[in-house]
């Protein structure tokens, strides 16, 4: 879902998957627990400095898509690298990162195209966009250069406490914890389609011009149901972007 102006068709070379432009690339350090440190061991990697390395890696990134043949920071070192497919946008697709503590803001701020959080709260995404953005500026960036998005997951369901039963029994079945608590760690809209919609409408008023929507729904008919439903609440929630806009 995308709460700002429509989506251009692709203009891109042919292809069995052309982007045409439209990829973005959403990156993240991970954090403590079960998703976040034991990925770090299974890969070997050293969970110490991980967000220097992520940092880094992004600009290897950038630099080969800008055509650089070597790329030599602290920690990534390459000479001589073969000449790889260039990305249809100059200079590669646009990175945002997901994280929203105050070190995380700052590196949007300074390095990044966008911003991806979770926050329960819509306040928390207003604070935390005023921060990131406060950042760019001080790193000699403009503030709109920082795009606002959110990562949200959302069941609709006109009967709210079988959608609520259908959004714990997700939440346990993917992250291994009840709904309740995955509540308190990242954005989660249950409801029937009003209800959700004004949830929505909450975090847009709060700066999100993109919206990422995770469907809580385990089954493939479930999820098709569910795709169908948000997508009839596109209208509206743009009406409120192109309102929020006009009055920021």
């Amino acid at each position: 879902m995308r709460a700002g102006p429509s989506v251009r068709p692709s203009q891109g070379p042919k292809g069995p998957f052309p982007a045409g432009g439209r990829l973005v690339v959403t990156v993240g350090a991970g954090f403590p627990g079960r998703f976040g440190r034991p990925l770090y061991a299974l890969s070997e990697l050293p969970w110490e400095r991980r967000f220097a390395r992520l940092d880094e890696t992004v600009a290897l990134w950038r630099a080969l898509w800008d055509g650089a043949d070597s790329f030599h920071g602290e920690i990534h070192r390459f000479s001589d690298i073969p000449p790889a497919t260039r990305p249809y946008r100059a200079g590669g697709p646009p990175v945002w990162l997901g994280g929203a503590t105050p070190a995380a803001l700052a590196r949007t701020g300074r390095s990044y195209d966008g911003w991806l959080p979770y926050p329960p709260d819509p306040a928390d995404y207003a604070t935390g966009l005023r921060q990131a953005r406060r950042a760019a500026v001080d790193a000699g960036r403009a503030a709109e250069d920082i795009t606002p998005a959110l990562f949200v997951s959302v069941r609709i369901d006109d009967d709210a406490e079988h959608g609520r039963r259908a959004t714990d029994a997700y939440a346990r079945a993917t992250y291994g914890m009840p709904l309740e608590e995955l509540e308190r760690i990242q954005a989660v809209v249950t409801g029937s389609a009003d209800q959700v919609l004004r949830r929505l409408d909450r975090y847009v008023a709060a700066g999100a011009r993109h919206i990422v929507v995770r469907l809580a729904a385990l089954d493939l008919r479930t999820q098709r149901d569910q795709l169908e439903r948000i997508a009839d609440l596109i209208p509206a929630v743009r009406s409120t972007a192109v309102h929020a806009a006009g009055s920021g």
